[in-house]
């Protein structure tokens, strides 16, 4: 992905929010273009979830912050039909995809090594039963889709908060729910994580 577009990477990151939502309503409006005039002014942004991402995963994990940026780049990039309201939104959806591409990469490596052993960890700060430590990712991954079918919004607060690393003010203005809903939803989400996690085969 390429950020040279007169300024330095993030260099028009001071971009107004009023900018940010125009550009991302001429995206999901049908312009290809925006996207690509978007990127420059929220790319330190995406640099700094690509590098807390990376930091919680396993030692394992090849991607470099760029790589990771860049994949992320190009999903976007391939699906107008995302639903972006405002920056916020925007960096939410953006460390949603950052994980997706993580989860993937860590199937291939699994694959590869033909599961021999290989368990790639994901520090999340969501305290597990057993103290045994950070859950298995794919594992996790499982519960939380498994969580998603059935309430959705609760997998949602999860993946913002845990994943996303944004504060419940953030999620209260992505989810459209007050501040205490929040911290509800995150709670009870937890609770059910905790026990699927506690039963999954090891």
């Amino acid at each position: 992905m390429s950020t040279s577009s007169g300024a330095p990477p993030g260099g028009e990151a001071g971009g107004s929010q009023g900018e940010v939502t125009r550009l991302l309503c001429d995206w999901r409006g049908g312009d290809p273009a925006a996207l690509q005039r978007l990127t420059p002014i929220i790319y330190d942004d995406l640099m700094r979830l690509a590098r807390a991402r990376l930091k919680a995963e396993s030692p394992g994990v090849t991607l470099q912050p760029t790589a990771l940026v860049h994949e992320c780049y190009l999903r976007f990039a391939g699906d107008t039909r995302l639903s972006l309201e405002n920056r916020v939104h925007f960096l939410a959806v953006a460390a949603t995809v950052m994980r997706r591409v993580l989860i993937d990469h860590a199937r291939k490596r699994k694959a590869h090594k033909r599961g021999a052993g290989l368990r790639v960890t994901l520090q999340t700060g969501i305290e597990f039963a057993g103290g045994e430590g950070e859950p298995d990712s794919l594992l996790l991954n499982d519960a939380l889709q498994k969580l998603a079918q059935f309430d959705e919004r609760k997998a949602q607060a999860i993946e913002l908060k845990y994943f996303g690393g944004l504060t419940s003010e953030e999620i209260s203005e992505v989810l459209g729910i007050s501040v205490a809903t929040v911290g509800r939803e995150l709670r009870v989400g937890q609770a059910w994580l905790r026990r699927e996690m506690a039963a999954a085969p090891r």
